[in-house]
């Protein structure tokens, strides 16, 4: 073999041999593309499960619950616990208002399923004719609205309040009533922000 014949055959094998590179990064870079197309399709999935069936992220508009939350908090709701459990007295739930689309109202529950609630005209609250030991509220309620008169809930029915009851809309309203298990969302989980008040809500 002469000079001539071993340079081609030389060229042919560095021609081989820098094809065969390109051939592995052309199927490293396809297999970088489908394992980040198959991660973004898990995230995806993930993300959808936890908004629709775990959690929501909400934010707080008004002052219905202060002190306990106050406008423009963040928070992440609680849709899983209740697949398990029932709500519980006093817990802060999330439900959506009837007469105006896309609003939400987060409220504690008082009143719970098959028990009678009335509310006297110095703001006392009593749950089956006793007084209901709790100081959730704000200040002394002025209207016990609807509560004036002895409300039953039915079997599947809550009473809820703000805890700023003299600036709140709840169940002493008509326009809200008592709450149907099957419109509650969630539980109030977590406040996420202002990180200065990050943290786990206290329910009882």
């Amino acid at each position: 073999m002469g000079i001539d014949d071993r340079e081609m055959a030389k060229k042919r094998k560095d021609r081989k041999k820098q094809q065969a590179e390109e051939d592995e990064k052309r199927m490293t870079l396809g297999q970088e593309i489908l394992q980040m197309s198959i991660y973004l399709l898990i995230v995806l999935c993930v993300t959808f499960l936890l908004i629709h069936y775990v959690g929501q992220r909400t934010r707080v508009q008004g002052d219905s619950m202060r002190p306990t939350l106050h406008d423009g908090d963040n928070l992440i709701v609680d849709k899983l616990s209740y697949r398990f459990v029932e709500p519980q007295r006093f817990d802060i739930i999330v439900f959506p208002y009837e007469h105006r689309e896309k609003t939400y109202y987060i409220k504690r529950i008082i009143g719970l399923p098959g028990e009678r609630v009335r509310i006297d005209q110095e703001g006392t609250i009593y749950i089956n004719g006793e007084v209901l030991q709790e100081d959730y509220g704000a200040e002394v309620m002025i209207s016990p609205g609807r509560a004036v008169a002895e409300i039953t809930l039915g079997k599947d029915e809550y009473f809820v309040l703000g805890d700023n009851r003299n600036n709140s809309s709840d169940s002493r309203d008509p326009s809200v009533g008592n709450i149907h298990r099957d419109r509650i969302i969630g539980k109030a989980w977590i406040r996420i922000w202002p990180l200065s008040d990050f943290g786990f809500l206290k329910h009882q």
